[in-house]
């Protein structure tokens, strides 16, 4: 295996951790590994939105069998399991997480750390990109935005709508700012594969894994889709985490639609 290259800005395109967000370290990733006295970085520990605390905060759209389950079981082994992996290889030591996502890419040729590495950052985003009583509609600047670049909400909606339910096997549907074509774009990514490695800052994601809403929802992809658009997104992230995209990317002035 080829050694992991450095990333030259570590956390340029990093979502802002939202205050309703908090810490909660297990007794088994507290300790520091042995081997690393000076200057050493601690394990991953579990990321968990404050609203989710007593597990029921997001039924009936999203229920505390499934978050239990999700978050609990799912995002606790990535977790565990990347921590594993780490302690085995110590060359990816004192990596930030979007770093150890980027490098462990390897442009496309992964290393065995990425998969659970890409998998904490797609989760942790996923937490912080709902909220209870959400949906509705975004706020000005981020509605600019969005029909600046698809021409209505109700365009937006449709097309996020059909990236989900054309996803091809497991893997997320994401609202991006491309830096690039400094807009905002729909994009599938399958698997654990996350926008990040190519540059490219997130602003809404959803897991289309089948056991983010298998229990709550059975085979019906449609209503979970539609359930997270109408009362869960949380539009209040996706602006925060605009208006800090916005120092990398001259997005210019929004064209409002003329009624």
């Amino acid at each position: 295996m080829n050694s992991p290259q450095s990333v030259s800005s570590p956390s340029s395109n990093i979502p802002l951790s939202l205050s309703f967000f908090c810490m909660i370290l297990h007794p088994a990733l507290q300790s520091p590994p042995s081997s690393f006295p000076f200057g050493y970085a601690p394990l991953l520990s579990l990321l968990v939105p404050s609203q989710l605390l007593l597990h029921d905060a997001l039924e009936p759209h999203m229920s505390k069998k499934t978050i239990d389950m999700h978050w609990g079981e799912y995002h606790r082994n990535f977790i565990e399991g990347l921590n594993k992996q780490l302690e085995k290889d110590d060359i990816l030591y004192g990596y930030t997480l979007d770093e150890l996502v980027k490098v462990t890419y390897n442009n496309g040729n992964p290393f065995p750390q990425f998969h659970n590495a890409a998998e904490v950052w797609n989760h942790d985003f996923f937490w912080e990109s709902m909220q209870p009583g959400g949906g509705d509609m975004p706020k000005l600047g981020l509605l600019q935005q969005i029909e600046k670049d698809f021409g209505s909400f109700t365009n937006f909606r449709k097309k996020f709508v059909l990236a989900a339910l054309t996803l091809f096997g497991s893997g997320w549907v994401w609202l991006v700012l491309k830096r690039e074509e400094k807009k905002l774009e729909i994009i599938q990514t399958s698997n654990a594969i996350c926008p990040i490695v190519w540059d490219d800052i997130p602003l809404i994601n959803l897991d289309l894994w089948e056991h983010a809403y298998y229990l709550d929802y059975r085979n019906d992809t449609a209503k979970y889709v539609d359930v997270f658009m109408n009362h869960l997104i949380s539009w209040e992230a996706a602006a925060v985490r605009l208006t800090r995209g916005e120092a990398f990317v001259n997005l210019g002035e929004p064209k409002i639609p003329i009624a």
